[in-house]
């Protein structure tokens, strides 16, 4: 998992009435948890472009002026109009002691069931992953190219290599559905088959699948 580095300021003084000026000042209220005692800080919203948008989770090194903390982000809150980031909470690393953040799915390959004209339909973006920081994961992989109509990819199936993921072990990530355009699915020993004739008619297949995946 790759480590962003921010700068923040300790909070002199703590409240709404505080936190409202933080904002309009353009910086962002922020808590550390899981240390000896809750370290209240704020830091200019222009250090989470780094955090927040991007594919991947990181850990967040946040340099204060008595020292610096190895942590990961905990729970954002954003302005329910803008949407501009109003409160963050980092929760600090212990050594051997396990976190629990959520990473984002990386999805690798085009299914073979959306090349066949099915639909990608995924209900999960992200996982709740539970480990040390040296075993956090910065993304989770997974692989859908050979993922036909009809087919699915569950909580269980998911690589965990030093890692726990918490959610329940069925419960389902993405699924390719069946579409009205969709083409028949031949079984590979069939798309294989040598011959002039086979060629020309697995040619002729493939000029009917061009589709896009709904996400």
């Amino acid at each position: 998992m790759k480590v962003v580095t921010i700068e923040g300021t300790k909070r002199e003084e703590l409240g709404s009435k505080s936190a409202k000026q933080l904002r309009r000042e353009g910086n962002v209220p922020c808590v550390i948890y899981g240390g000896d005692e809750n370290v209240h800080f704020y830091t200019p919203e222009t250090s989470f472009k780094d955090l927040l948008f991007t594919a991947e989770a990181h850990t967040v090194e946040i340099k204060l002026a008595d020292g610096s903390t190895k942590a990961v982000i905990r729970d954002v809150q954003y302005h329910p109009v803008t949407d501009e980031v109003e409160h963050v909470d980092f929760y600090q690393f212990q050594p051997g002691v396990p976190v629990t953040i959520e990473v984002p799915i990386n999805l690798i390959g085009n299914a073979r069931g959306v090349r066949n004209g099915g639909r990608l339909k995924v209900n999960l973006r992200k996982l709740r992953v539970k480990a040390t920081e040296e075993n956090l994961p910065g993304k989770l992989d997974i692989n859908i190219e050979k993922l036909r109509i009809g087919q699915a990819v569950r909580v269980n199936e998911v690589n965990t290599d030093g890692f726990e993921i918490d959610h329940e072990p069925q419960r389902v990530i993405l699924t390719i559905q069946n579409a009205r355009n969709a083409v028949e699915d031949l079984e590979e020993d069939e798309e294989e088959e040598g011959g002039e004739e086979g060629t020309t008619e697995g040619a002729a297949a493939e000029g009917g699948e061009e589709t896009t995946a709904e996400a």
